[in-house]
């Protein structure tokens, strides 16, 4: 075994004593976490889970797709129709607390709104939270045009940097996601909440250990219906990783790896006893690919969840560490599906989502 999954077993070895404690209560207290038994009843009331990480192409990054001067309604629409068309039955959405901040009611009209968008596709969406991936600063307002060539250039950290360490931004954000949770607790149009995507990222290590366990109690507090999930992206990040993994009532995880070491991934994470879903994969060029890692999911009946979905302006279909300074494609796309018109990017590719997806 590599030595990069002991890390991965001890945090297992602790949620399974976790998972034992919890049935030993007294059935009069409350658990804070929902019990093995009721995250695969969750589990089994679902299809299979296939979709992918969206943001409508016209967006750079999650707060143009929220600010209400560029929420593009029509072109969700159009986009989403290309999902469902292919079986996709969720997406991966990332909010902005910028956003909300801005104006709270009219971004919670907006979440509405995309929502009656995804339930006439057949389609329910989880939604992230907080990001310490990318850009450290955000500002309200026109987004800066994506930088030629270069992968994600506009992605948002959110709450940002300095920012997710200082205490003084707790209260703000303590509304936001109470305020977000609230109106939505009991929408049936929502599969999962993903509290934070990738803490300790951008170097930011057990820094964001704060932040995210306030996150984790002020979302335990409003108790939604819909299962809350951290997912697990670092087995190197063993604190980090005891506090998602414990506080998760589906697992969920990110894995870009080859087909072997993504196996060996799922093997370990069985062993907490819940439902998988990996929110990120499909990098062509790492060798994770359609078509040797979906089918794999499905057989093991994890759910799929890919990066990237109709090329933009984001530029994820450059490669994290291969920017194209002349803005060329590249020779082979490292995430998306389609082009911006809908044309699949790889027919084969499509017709093997749709086939597995019986569409």
């Amino acid at each position: 075994m590599n030595l990069k999954n002991y890390a991965l077993l001890a945090v297992l070895s602790f949620n399974i004593s976790l998972g034992f404690a919890q049935k030993t209560k007294k059935s009069t207290e409350p658990a804070k976490v929902w019990s093995i038994e009721k995250a695969n009843a969750w589990y089994k009331e679902h299809k299979w889970l296939t979709g992918a990480n969206y943001i409508p192409s016209n967006a750079i990054n999650q707060l143009e797709m929220w600010q209400a001067d560029t929420f593009s309604p029509d072109l969700i629409d159009k986009e989403l129709g290309w999902a469902e068309g292919i079986g996709f039955n969720t997406l991966r959405v990332f909010l902005f607390s910028k956003a909300w901040s801005q104006d709270p009611e009219g971004f919670k009209k907006r979440m509405d709104q995309f929502l009656n968008i995804t339930q006439k596709h057949g389609i329910k969406p989880m939604f992230v939270f907080f990001d310490d991936c990318w850009n450290k600063t955000s500002a309200i307002g026109k987004q800066p045009e994506p930088k030629t060539g270069i992968h994600n250039s506009g992605w948002l950290q959110d709450p940002g940097d300095p920012a997710f360490k200082e205490e003084a931004n707790f209260p703000e954000l303590e509304k936001y996601v109470k305020d977000v949770l609230t109106r939505f607790a009991h929408d049936k149009r929502i599969l999962l909440w993903d509290l934070y995507n990738e803490p300790g990222n951008s170097g930011k290590l057990e820094a964001s250990i704060p932040l995210l366990t306030k996150t984790i109690s002020w979302a335990r507090s409003v108790n939604p219906d819909q299962p809350i999930s951290i997912g697990l992206w670092s087995w190197g990040f063993e604190k980090l990783n005891e506090i998602q993994l414990a506080n998760s009532d589906i697992v969920t995880y990110h894995n870009y790896e080859a087909p072997d070491w993504h196996q060996r991934t799922i093997d370990l994470l069985k062993a907490s006893g819940r439902p998988l879903i990996c929110t990120e994969y499909m990098a062509r060029s790492r060798n994770s690919r359609f078509a040797n890692i979906l089918p794999m999911l499905k057989n093991e009946n994890v759910g799929a969840i890919n990066w990237g979905f109709a090329a933009g302006k984001t530029n994820t279909k450059y490669a994290w560490d291969t920017p194209l300074a002349d803005g060329s494609d590249p020779i082979e796309w490292f995430h998306e599906i389609f082009q911006p018109d809908g044309t699949p990017y790889r027919l084969d590719e499509v017709n093997l989502i749709k086939k597995l997806n019986n569409k």
